[in-house]
């Protein structure tokens, strides 16, 4: 996976502004300048790997992703249409092969390695993206190699848009669920103990009186193999999930939920789930959008929650590709009003567990609101949480008429001309 002697990568890790650094964080187009809601210790301090980069004036951009996917095609529209060259496009099928290089003052954003075939089988070993198992190989193989381009580009004098441990952190549920809970950020009651099958789970969630439960595989992500869990009694028990289980165990992925309701069923899913890992969490319930469950994905940039999506579902699941729809933000915000509440406190309980990761440029945070839209826990954190086609930022925010992207391509700028400025205090003060 290193890059070749003969070919010196002079490639560089990832380092971005502090999520709660200030709203000073965007370009000045942007229009950001005030303190970033719930701005915490960390307010001000530059995100790690924050050398060596060049001036924001003409700013290079370099994408470590698959150059097919629309992240990719969508990222380069937003570097064009700020005034940039086009970004260099750096397959994750090169990088997992060791063949890629980074170069002095570029701005290196890290993408997601989904949705490609070949990329799959590099990470977790099989031929059928559609599987489930081989979540625990996929994480060991693509952390290690976000920790290696990292140091590479480092290296070279690049500026990276996440921080190694941060993206571990976020693709280890039980991990990120420890992090935000010692942070003070609310989240929903959890087991600790490991779990190896489905008699362990039983019986842990009897101890805990837990009767509605979430299990996630730990590095799993977009909902897969995650199963809720309701169980009102003996006999009585019902697992809604995306997963397809075939006569021979394995697990497929699907757009289509299902519902098993005999506990053989339930148990050969969770014992086939378990050696991967899995995170199990209380099914909180939560408020509704014309008879629908909602929920909300706030993005948070450079520390600052710029966008917000409702999403509502006829199931457990809001996720978009599994039949969930975009709600109506307006009508969350009256309903949160009406409970008593500020929209505001949204966006705080998301910015706070954005905090978490101070080296990692934006995060994707889904919001849970409670019954009534009173209260709010956060459910995860995701690392490549941005792909919200058409929505623009949130007013006040700066990002007024920003998709997602956009909005990093300026924070981005402003990150470098700190990390410069930080560069020349050191150097004269050294």
């Amino acid at each position: 996976m290193s890059p070749s002697p003969s070919n010196p990568a002079p490639g560089t890790q990832l380092g971005v502004p502090a999520p709660g650094a200030g709203r000073g964080d965007f370009a000045p187009s942007a229009g950001l300048g005030a303190p970033a809601r719930g701005a915490g210790p960390r307010a001000g301090a530059p995100g790690p790997g924050l050398r060596g980069a060049a001036p924001a004036a003409g700013l290079r951009f370099a994408v470590v992703g698959n150059p097919e996917n629309r992240r990719t095609a969508m990222f380069a529209d937003a570097v064009g249409s700020a005034g940039h060259a086009a970004p260099r496009v750096l397959a994750w099928r090169d990088v997992l092969r060791g063949r890629y290089a980074f170069t002095p003052g570029e701005f290196v954003r890290i993408d997601s390695p989904g949705e490609n075939t070949e990329v799959d089988r590099l990470l977790r070993g099989t031929d059928d993206p559609a599987r489930v198992e081989g979540t625990a190989l996929w994480y060991r193989r693509f952390t290690a190699a976000v920790r290696e381009l990292t140091g590479v580009a480092h290296r070279a004098g690049a500026v990276t848009s996440a921080d190694p441990e941060d993206v571990a952190v976020m693709f280890d549920k039980r991990r990120c669920h420890a992090r935000l809970a010692a942070a003070g950020v609310p989240v929903p009651p959890a087991l600790t103990g490991p779990i190896g099958g489905w008699d362990g789970l039983r019986e842990q969630l009897k101890a805990a009186r837990i009767s509605r439960a979430f299990v996630k595989p730990v590095h799993g992500s977009s909902a897969s193999g995650v199963v809720a869990l309701s169980m009102a009694g003996p006999g009585r028990i019902k697992a809604t999930t995306s997963v397809e289980t075939t006569a021979d165990g394995r697990l497929y992925n699907s757009l289509r939920i299902r519902h098993y309701t005999s506990e053989t069923e339930v148990a050969a899913l969770v014992d086939a789930l378990a050696p991967d890992g899995v995170h199990v969490e209380r099914w909180l319930p939560k408020a509704a959008q014309g008879g629908r469950a909602a929920d909300l994905r706030v993005v948070v940039v450079a520390g600052r929650a710029t966008h917000a999506v409702v999403r509502t579902s006829r199931h457990p699941m809001t996720n978009l590709h599994l039949g969930g729809a975009r709600g109506d933000l307006p009508a969350a915000r009256a309903a949160i009003r009406a409970a008593g509440g500020r929209f505001t406190d949204v966006l705080e309980v998301a910015e706070r567990a954005a905090a978490c990761f101070p080296g990692t440029l934006c995060v994707g945070v889904d919001v849970l609101p409670a019954t009534g839209w009173r209260r709010f826990t956060v459910g995860e954190v995701n690392a490549f949480g941005d792909l919200l086609p058409r929505l623009t930022g949130l007013p006040g925010t700066g990002a007024e008429g920003l998709d997602t992207y956009a909005a990093q391509v300026a924070a981005a700028s402003a990150a470098v001309r700190r990390a410069e400025h930080e560069e020349q205090h050191h150097d004269t003060t050294a």
